[in-house]
């Protein structure tokens, strides 16, 4: 697949994504204001943490990372045909393990409830556990759903994948809608948002099965196939990678548990810190990574290394185009962006303050965070899970110690910037492993040229950071939308006018990749 190809696919992707993302912002506006930043919202945090877990593990995570390059290989070498009996007996197996799991974790979860009392377990515990009961089905959907995904998009087709988180924020924001319209507790509302979503997983999941038999691939369960060696491929590199994802998650777990002993709201706040953060990371960092795995197996499977280390190069330099300035204008505008989107009704002025400090700090992560969405499916795609779980390993060591002394270290008003920050070196640390581990499997990468036009676009988001920042006083009276807009205006003015004096050939090679219709 070319350089241009790819870029096509991730702009088909971004504006699907984007969509999901602006959907999301709309969600989590609704949301702030109807549940606050309290303890309701840090156990919901908690409880919808579960099944992402899993999500990320056996959806778009370990499995989907170990059977895309399994199955786009089939698919170049003998056909659709057989690579759909292939998806379909590792989605089968995946469908029966994740029903078990879910029964599981159910009946543990329920008998928690029946003896809280016996327990003595807080109000917060006890609501946790309510919203866990509800959520833990929502893993089963989710991942199915996921798992459809890679199918999808291993086959090129990445509208129906990119549209699919739309319609769980659809959802969800008709809940919160009729919220709005009944009288009720705070405790009352999150559980019925719960229910909203776990209905919305559903909605995804059939979404997804249509989406996959429209490609060819039928999700009709199959119970043949199971001992074939491509099959045992799939769950061998699973379980490498599933080392790596679990790891990651056993961390991102440790980081609520710590977030909870920090401050009874400091897993809400980095949490909506977080949803902020994934806007542009979701609309360019996920879509580039949605693209590559599929795009790095084919040209790997072709043995054609030279065509991925030129998408691999020009995407890198594509993506930071964008999130280079991103990451200046949220950092600048970290507190505007807060109080816009979350401030109101139960989410008050000191929320806005501790949200803004932890998303000022992720914004200088988020190039990390989209290069890294970049250099893992590299590993993947050659059927390497061992790279990307030495490196999750060592990273999520360094994060756990960071945590713990930001928790045991700071006051309280900053531990969960402790927390944050953290996260922002560990991203870091992971892709300078990543880069030095990739030169030793393949050689150059080709990232060599890119040192250039990734110092003008660094300057260039450095000076329009600055000019945002000098204009912030201009703006004082305005409200606090329209300041907001002035503010990322000028921003988007000053970087346009200097990426069309310094950048012409970034900006021409974007118009020469763009100019057929997607």
């Amino acid at each position: 697949m070319s350089s241009g190809k790819t870029l096509r696919n991730v702009f088909t992707v971004g504006a699907f994504t984007m969509a999901s993302r602006v959907l999301g912002l709309v969600r989590e506006m609704l949301q702030s204001r109807l549940i606050g930043a309290g303890t309701e919202q840090a156990a919901f945090t908690l409880a919808f943490a579960i099944p992402n877990m899993a999500r990320k593990l056996f959806g778009e995570g370990a499995l989907t990372a170990a059977f895309v390059p399994v199955f786009k290989g089939e698919v170049e070498a003998v056909g659709i045909e057989k690579a759909a009996r292939l998806a379909r007996a590792v989605i089968t197996m995946m469908m029966l393990l994740l029903a078990a799991v879910v029964a599981l974790v159910l009946a543990g979860v329920l008998g928690a409830v029946a003896g809280a009392d016996a327990f003595g377990f807080s109000h917060r515990t006890r609501l946790t556990l309510a919203l866990v009961a509800i959520l833990v089905p929502y893993m089963l959907a989710i991942c199915g759903a996921a798992f459809g995904m890679g199918v999808v998009n291993a086959l090129g087709r990445f509208k129906a994948s990119s549209f699919m988180p739309c319609l769980l924020n659809c959802i969800w924001i008709a809940a919160l809608l009729f919220l709005l319209l009944l009288p009720g507790t705070v405790e009352m509302r999150i559980k019925f948002v719960a229910w909203a979503i776990l209905a919305g997983g559903f909605a995804q999941l059939a979404f997804m099965f249509v989406a996959m038999r429209r490609a060819g691939v039928s999700p009709r369960p199959s119970f043949s196939g199971w001992s074939d060696e491509k099959v045992r491929l799939v769950w061998r590199n699973m379980g490498i990678a599933a080392l790596g994802a679990g790891a990651v998650q056993i961390n991102y777990a440790l980081d609520q548990v710590l977030a909870q002993l920090a401050s009874e709201w400091a897993a809400g706040v980095i949490g909506y810190a977080e949803r902020l953060m994934d806007l542009p990371l979701g609309v360019i960092g996920v879509a580039f990574g949605t693209v590559l795995l599929p795009t790095f197996s084919g040209l790997f499977a072709k043995g054609d290394v030279d065509g991925a280390r030129d998408a691999l190069a020009s995407s890198m330099r594509s993506l930071m185009f964008v999130m280079l300035p991103a990451a200046a204008g949220l950092f600048v505008l970290a507190p505007e962006v807060t109080s816009v989107v979350y401030q109101g009704g139960k989410f008050d002025a000191t929320a806005t303050v501790r949200v803004s400090r932890a998303l000022a700090v992720y914004a200088v992560g988020l190039g990390f965070f989209g290069f890294h969405k970049t250099m893992v499916p590299w590993f993947q795609a050659q059927n390497d899970m061992k790279t990307p779980l030495r490196v999750s390993v060592a990273t999520v060591c360094m994060n756990a110690t960071l945590n713990i002394l930001a928790v045991w270290l700071l006051p309280v008003e900053w531990r969960h910037v402790g927390l944050a920050i953290s996260t922002v070196i560990c991203a870091a640390t992971g892709c300078a492993l990543l880069v030095v581990l990739a030169r030793r499997l393949n050689g150059p990468l080709g990232l060599a040229g890119s040192v250039g036009p990734l110092a003008k676009m660094l300057a260039a988001s450095l000076a329009m950071g600055a000019a945002v920042a000098a204009a912030r006083p201009l703006v004082a009276g305005f409200p606090a939308v329209a300041a907001l807009a002035a503010l990322i205006s000028l921003g988007a003015a000053v970087y346009g006018l200097l990426s069309l004096v310094a950048m012409r050939d970034q900006l021409r090679g974007f118009r020469l990749r763009f100019r057929r219709r997607i």
